[in-house]
């Protein structure tokens, strides 16, 4: 004990004489061993705090489980279920094939052919575009990479397939989750970013009913 008490005095000395710390020495508290006595050598009274704690669980139950398929959860907003491809005010596809989706996707799940353009504001498209949702692993990188906000991840998350080839999702399959989700009105498009990342400027999370989603009013462009 007498070692015990130069050390701590050793060590108060030495913060003492220290540069000022942000902490005030009047906040640290000096707390000692604790001493084992033969209760406590036994593991008895830790035995018994764990099973008053077990019986108090079994006691005061309340389960928590979401009755699914009958009970629809309520997702967040950035819940990253089925990819989508998002299509512009002219009813085109917004992806520009610059493949920056499928360099950042780290579980190599995105296949993107290009071909040119048949439209003059941008020189190439997807003429294949396939993402394997069996491999995907739900990161939200590929929304995050994508310059033009063509890809985004919805809220669909109840998906199968009697077979792999099924769950390949193509150009057309993609652009149909769009049409899906815009008509449903359960996916906003995600395009009015924010500082926060791509979703962060939804006012109001999706729904598993149809319903109006508050998107943030457009800014008025400052003159030059």
């Amino acid at each position: 004990m007498a070692e015990q008490s130069k050390s701590q005095s050793d060590l108060q000395r030495m913060s003492s004489d220290a540069a000022p710390q942000p902490i005030g020495s009047n906040d640290v508290n000096w707390v000692s061993a604790p001493t084992i006595g033969f209760w406590e050598a036994t593991f008895l009274p830790a035995i018994v705090q764990g099973l008053k704690t077990t019986i108090r669980h079994v006691i005061e139950h309340k389960p928590i489980t979401e009755q699914f398929p009958e009970e629809k959860p309520t997702l967040p907003p950035t819940y990253r279920g089925v990819h989508r491809l998002n299509r512009d005010e002219q009813g085109r596809v917004k992806c520009v094939a610059c493949f920056l989706c499928a360099t950042a996707c780290p579980a190599h799940c995105i296949e993107i052919v290009a071909a040119p353009s048949p439209w003059p504001d941008r020189d190439k498209f997807p003429e294949i575009f396939v993402i394997d949702e069996l491999k995907c692993i739900g990161c939200g990188m590929c929304e995050e990479a994508c310059p033009v906000d063509a890809i985004e991840m919805t809220s669909l998350y109840d998906i199968f397939g009697m077979t792999r080839q099924e769950m390949l999702y193509d150009r057309e399959k993609l652009l149909s989750v769009y049409d899906e989700t815009i008509k449903l009105a359960v996916d906003p498009i995600r395009t009015q970013r924010g500082e926060l990342g791509p979703a962060s400027g939804i006012l109001s999370p999706p729904i598993n009913e149809p319903t109006e989603i508050a998107m943030p009013a457009p800014q008025p462009k400052q003159g030059r």
